[in-house]
């Protein structure tokens, strides 16, 4: 932070970006973007990364999906996407809907049923 306020500072005070990212070592392209941020937002700060922020829509949805599952328990997580497009008009992705049940501790496996083992199949 302190090397992005010196670049910005530098060209408030007269000096090209180019010529202020020479100075300090840093690549043009950053300088530029530096000075671009403080003219277009007033800030140095970093935007957040990473993140996880689509699968949240589907909370305001909680209900709705609890009542399906528990309705239907085997539904796939493309069935699951498909009856909130079809309901609230925003289709997830499937990845969306399964992090949604790994966020809210629910464990969807599917499981086959074994068939007790005969003992008149003995050779």
């Amino acid at each position: 932070m302190d090397l992005r306020q010196r670049v910005v500072a530098a060209v408030e005070e007269g000096a090209s970006c180019r010529a202020a990212a020479k100075r300090f070592g840093v690549g043009a392209s950053s300088a530029i973007r530096w000075v671009s941020r403080v003219n277009a937002r007033g800030t140095l700060e970093a935007d957040k990364r990473g993140g996880n922020v689509r699968s949240h829509r589907n909370d305001a949805h909680l209900e709705l999906i609890f009542g399906w599952i528990a309705e239907k328990p085997d539904l796939t997580l493309a069935e699951v996407a498909e009856r909130l497009g079809d309901a609230v008009g925003y289709r997830p992705l499937p990845s969306i809907v399964c992090r949604f049940f790994k966020r809210h501790g629910v464990t969807r496996k599917k499981r086959l049923l074994m068939l007790p083992i005969q003992e008149s199949m003995e050779p």
